[in-house]
């Protein structure tokens, strides 16, 4: 291990524990993050397929002009993109009129209104009570949600969600975002391939006990996403149960990416987006030609994402394929293959790709964010009030840890 003895530990290297430890590391604070995975990221992952740079995790740079990963990335060299998401342009939707388009797009929109406006007085409720009853887009924004939400919309919060900050901005970064949140953390002193099965508090000092061994610490930053917290109730001693029911409060959706390989793709403008059905949740949405590239990218959410998980890469695959065949024909199906896929849900050390707040329980994050004993932080995107879900939120919530942190250890 790196360093056993350090003055912070940080658990968990994603994009809130990389921005924590760069912090403390610029304040001169000496921190180590340890981290269960070989790697640096987290549920922010760019791997190599079909020649490029792809993203498996998150992708987008969500509300890119505030976004500080924008610049992070830009500074590193890399290249932004900036040209309109898929859901911002015209539609591609075989047998769907512009008009009908246009119908879906003002649906959500509207939803979204609805829960923008809830009063602060008035009781939580689940978002699919928002819908319109009886509305033509009900299934498909059922589906939607499972892409931005991970869940359906009676899972939902409307409060949570009427509370997210969103500016409309979305950008890309070529050589992709997982790569350069990874980046971010070069140079620090870091414990991979070290799972955190107990953080004691109970001591003078906070000992982190690993599968490579204890690190004695006199602050932690706990940047673990929500449905690992939530799944450990014996993991803080003494035990935190306001913690682990905050987190339970907060699962993570199920959401996954499926990139194939796509034949003749000129046949498609670049990034342009169709539904596999209009009339079910349980549906895909396939982006033809991501950042131009001869591929397609496929997104599952909610419970057909779980659901496929259980039948691994295959079963993905078969449920695209035949949602492609019977929007463009058999002869479709020679066009494509699998490239990459990662099942977010069943990886042990993320449990679901992003955060969500079960109805009633917004004002958790604000509980899982608070910290313990003036030691103890706590990090994440499922932390954040106005962010969550993003790679942004995640930093913001690690920035402010680690000033709690050295405020705390620097008086």
């Amino acid at each position: 291990m790196s360093d056993s003895n350090p003055e912070v530990a940080v658990i968990g290297g994603g994009a809130a524990g990389i921005a924590a430890a760069r912090r403390l590391a610029e304040a001169g604070v000496k921190a180590l993050i340890v981290e269960a995975r070989s790697r640096l990221g987290g549920r922010a992952w760019t791997v190599e397929a079909g020649g490029y740079a792809i993203d498996l995790g998150c992708g987008w740079l969500h509300s890119a002009e505030r976004n500080p990963w924008t610049k992070i990335a830009a500074a590193q060299g890399r290249t932004i993109d900036r040209a309109p998401p898929p859901w911002a342009r015209a539609t591609a939707q075989p047998g769907m009129t512009a008009a009908e388009s246009a119908e879906l797009r003002d649906a959500l929109w509207a939803l979204h209104e609805r829960a923008d406006a809830l009063p602060d007085g008035a009781p939580d409720r689940p978002l699919a009570d928002l819908l319109e009853p009886g509305g033509r887009w009900n299934a498909a924004l059922d589906a939607i949600s499972g892409y931005y939400s991970g869940a359906a919309l009676e899972r939902i919060s409307a409060r949570d969600l009427g509370r997210y900050a969103e500016d409309g901005v979305n950008w890309r970064v070529v050589e992709g975002y997982g790569a350069a949140i990874a980046a971010h953390g070069a140079g620090l002193d870091v414990a991979f391939d070290s799972v955190v099965t107990r953080i004691d508090h109970g001591g003078p000092r906070v000992r982190v006990e690993t599968t490579r061994g204890a690190i004695v610490c006199n602050a932690a930053v706990v940047a673990l996403p929500s449905a690992v917290i939530a799944a450990e109730e014996r993991l803080f001693a003494p035990a935190l149960p306001d913690k682990t029911r905050a987190a339970a409060g907060l699962p993570l959706g199920h959401d996954d990416k499926l990139f194939l390989s796509l034949a003749e793709a000129e046949g498609f403008d670049p990034d342009t987006r169709v539904f596999g059905k209009l009339n079910s949740a349980a549906t895909a949405a396939y982006q033809f030609r991501p950042l131009g590239r001869p591929m397609i990218e496929c997104y599952f959410g909610g419970a057909l994402a779980e659901n496929l998980e259980a039948g691994g890469a295959a079963a993905f695959f078969d449920f695209a394929l035949s949602e492609l065949v019977g929007l463009y024909g058999g002869d479709f199906a020679r066009r494509v293959a699998p490239l990459a896929l990662h099942g977010w849900s069943r990886d042990p050390f993320a449990l679901g790709a992003y955060s969500y707040a079960l109805p009633g329980r917004a004002d958790d994050r604000a509980v899982l964010a608070a910290p313990v004993d003036d030691r103890m932080f706590f990090a994440g995107e499922a932390c954040s009030r106005n962010d969550f879900s993003t790679a942004h939120g995640a930093y913001f919530t690690g920035i402010a840890a680690a000033e709690q942190a050295i405020k705390t250890l620097r008086g």
